[in-house]
Parts: structure tokens; C-alpha cells; sequence
């Protein structure tokens, strides 16, 4: 039921590194089932199914719980490639000084994304002599995992260095995760650190502990600055970002595949109240809230505001019909709408944000909403093209390894 649901819905595609199940070797026990936290593995036939795909986020839990071998884990499906940078041994590009790591690189598997970062600045230290005359000897694109134990091991290897993060806190993709989200992880080398113990761990607990990674090493994050440009200048790298411009003798790419969140480009879009994830209901209780997309992200959004107490909540969503959202998520949000707690407003279009207001485009024409914030949940640009442009080769995965 659950598989038909999601092909039902348009989502029976998974999104990245995903398992597959090698039927001649599953004997249908179900360990993978009750290892998932995510609900996303079922029986069907005696023998295991990735149920519902868009739920599943690759930690590999399904992988370890197989007493038969039966899992791995792979990246694009027959119908779909993703594209993975091409990397050697020791995670640099086809580019000298361009570093890769964690799950831009495949990996989302918190210690494995970790343990690459600990390796490519290992990688990075042999590879840089003397003086580079440079303003920093690397320059580390993101604070996840492996940004984190990268910029652990530049500290532990007495290399100057800078994070820039693009978000307003460390995490990662695991910042981006549900609250109170149980994530499959195990014990994690860390540079300075040593040896962590971890197993199943809350989404807030491993926040905290890499908040106090921080903290107690010194490890210093710039925050809410993106990466924009990279260009090699004879040195080592020129890199640009919302921040500044510095030159960099190496640059290690420790981002996700999330991408920048894409935005409207729209009159107002820069105010305060503008966001582009949920990351607590809590906080809108008793505001006037606007949801703009028309994917799963969006309709949780505004289901989970909706459901506090004092809210009013209007999704716009520029198409005349919610296509590749699951079954239940467009079941939920017809109740909502039935009940008078969610204006939903089909081929619809912001035109401008304004401190108190929205002002839409409709298809009868333009109406203003009141408003004290905007989510835009219209997914993430992502940095491949950018990549590209640099001159970093990629692959494209079917559902390869």
C-alpha cells in the first residue's frame, strides 16, 4: 500500500544515496523494517522494498541490521542519475587544492562524513609547503560533519584557515532534519577530540554536541556567508562569497546537496521575517503566516503552523494542483482546508512582501494578505553548476555505487 501510495504521488523516486535490496539474497526477516526510523522499508512478498522512497536519507541503518548482506547503498536510479564529483583516494578534484568531502562527495553518513573531513585535511596538510602568501591556507566551505572535523584537523595541523556556512548554525543537513529526529550514527574520530561514542541520537542532542565541539576547541564558523565564485589565481584559489573575497592556498568543499534555497527574487524578500525552512511551529503561534511552495516541505510547513494555537496560515503555490506530494500530506491538508485552517491559493504568485503584508497575483487578480512571516519552501539550488564551471568533473550515477 505504501509503495503504491508513493508512485501514486510521483515520489517513488529516491532522492540521493539510497539502499537497493538484492532479492536473491533477502530472506525476508525484516530487520531492515524495524531499523529504519524513517518507515521507509515494508515486506511485500516475503521479501524487502524500499516502500516509500522520499522519506529515506541514506544513513545506511537497513545496511548494518541485514544478517544476510542482502543492502547497499547507491547513488541515482535507472530513470534518474545524480551527479557525483569525481575524487581520488585522498578526496581531491581533477583540480590541485580542490578538496571534496561529506555529502556533496556521497557521503551523508554522519561518521563517514566526518572521517573524510579528518582525511582530506590530512590530505591538505602534505600537499601544502612553506609560505603561500595566501590569506588563509584553507578556506572550508561548510560546518557539517565534515566541515567540522576539517576545520578540527587545520587547528590540530596549525593551518590557517576560514568556515564560511551559508546557514545561520552548524549541523548541515542534520540541521534541516524534523525536530526531535532520531539519527543512526556511530562512534566518530575527531581531530583534537579523539574518540566520541554515539549510536542513536536525537537531531537536538548531536546539534548540542557538535555546538560544544565548538566551543571547547575554539573552532571558528562564519555564518550566513555563502559561497559565490571560486577561481584558481596562481596561488591557490580566489574565493568569492556574500561575505568578502580571500585568496586560499587550498579549498575544501564540505557543503551539501541541498543546495542554496531558492528564492523569489521578489520586492521585500530581504525582510527579517522571511524564512526558508520551519524549524519550530512553536515559534508562529498567534501570527499570520504565508507558505509559499507546493512540495512536501511546504505542505508540512503549514500543516505543523496550522496547528498552533492563534494561526492563520495561507500557502501559495504557483500551480493549479499539488502533484509529487504524498498521499497523506494532500489528504491532511484538504481536511485543514475543509476546516477553514489553511487558505490554500492555487496559481498563485508573490508579487511583494511588505513588513505587515503579501501582495499576490491570482488568477482573478491581485489580493493582499496580512502577514507577520513568509516560509519559502521552493526547494535548493543546487552548487553543481558552479562546480562545473570551475572545471571539477563529475559522473552521473544510475543507481551505481
Amino acid at each position: 500500500m505504501a509503495l503504491q501510495e508513493s508512485r501514486a504521488a510521483g515520489i517513488g523516486e529516491p532522492i540521493s544515496l539510497h539502499p537497493v535490496v538484492d532479492p536473491l539474497r533477502c530472506c525476508g526477516s525484516g530487520s531492515c523494517v524495524k531499523a529504519c526510523p524513517e518507515g521507509a522499508f515494508g515486506i511485500i512478498d516475503g521479501k524487502a522494498h524500499l516502500v516509500n522512497p522520499s522519506v529515506c536519507i541514506g544513513h545506511g541503518a537497513c545496511v548494518a541490521s541485514c544478517p544476510f548482506e542482502a543492502i547497499k547503498l547507491v547513488f541515482g536510479t535507472e530513470k534518474r542519475g545524480v551527479d557525483i564529483p569525481l575524487v581520488k583516494p585522498n578526496f581531491e578534484t581533477n583540480i590541485p587544492g580542490l578538496f571534496i568531502a561529506g555529502e556533496l562527495g556521497g557521503m551523508g553518513l554522519v561518521r563517514k562524513a566526518a572521517e573524510q573531513g579528518r582525511q582530506a585535511m590530512n590530505a591538505i596538510r602534505d600537499t601544502l609547503k612553506g609560505n603561500g602568501g595566501t590569506d588563509v591556507d584553507v578556506l572550508i566551505v561548510g560546518a557539517g560533519p565534515a566541515g567540522i572535523a576539517a576545520g578540527l584537523g587545520a587547528i590540530q595541523h596549525k593551518l590557517s584557515y576560514r568556515i564560511v556556512e551559508q546557514e545561520d548554525s552548524l549541523g548541515g543537513t542534520v540541521y534541516h532534519y524534523p525536530r526531535n529526529k532520531i539519527i543512526m550514527t556511530a562512534p566518530v574520530q575527531l581531530p583534537i577530540v579523539g574518540k566520541v561514542k554515539m549510536s542513536e541520537i536525537s537531531k537536538e542532542a548531536l546539534l548540542e554536541f557538535w555546538n560544544g565541539i565548538v566551543g571547547k576547541t575554539g573552532l571558528t564558523i562564519s555564518f550566513r556567508e555563502r559561497m559565490e565564485s571560486i577561481q584558481p589565481n596562481g596561488k591557490g584559489f580566489q574565493i568569492k562569497t556574500s561575505g568578502g573575497e580571500y585568496s586560499a592556498r587550498a579549498v575544501l568543499l564540505a557543503i551539501g546537496r541541498r543546495g542554496t534555497p531558492r528564492k523569489l527574487d521578489v520586492p521585500g524578500e530581504d525582510l527579517p521575517k522571511v524564512v526558508y525552512r520551519l524549524i519550530d511551529a512553536e515559534q508562529y503561534r498567534g501570527q499570520k503566516v504565508l507558505v509559499v511552495g507546493g512540495g512536501d516541505s511546504a505542505l508540512e510547513a503549514a500543516l505543523a503552523i496550522a496547528d498552533e494555537p492563534g494561526t492563520e496560515v495561507s500557502l501559495s503555490y504557483r500551480s493549479d494542483a499539488f502533484g509529487r506530494v504524498k498521499v497523506k500530506n494532500r489528504q491532511r491538508l484538504e481536511d485543514a482546508q475543509k476546516q477553514g485552517r489553511i487558505n490554500v491559493l492555487l496559481k498563485s504568485n508573490v508579487l511583494r512582501i511588505e513588513p505587515g503584508e503579501v501582495l499576490l497575483e491570482l488568477e482573478s487578480g491581485h489580493t493582499t494578505l496580512p502577514n507577520d512571516a513568509v516560509i519559502i519552501s521552493a526547494g535548493g539550488v543546487l552548487p553543481i553548476d558552479l562546480l562545473k564551471k570551475v572545471g571539477i568533473q563529475f559522473e552521473t550515477k544510475h543507481g551505481t555505487e
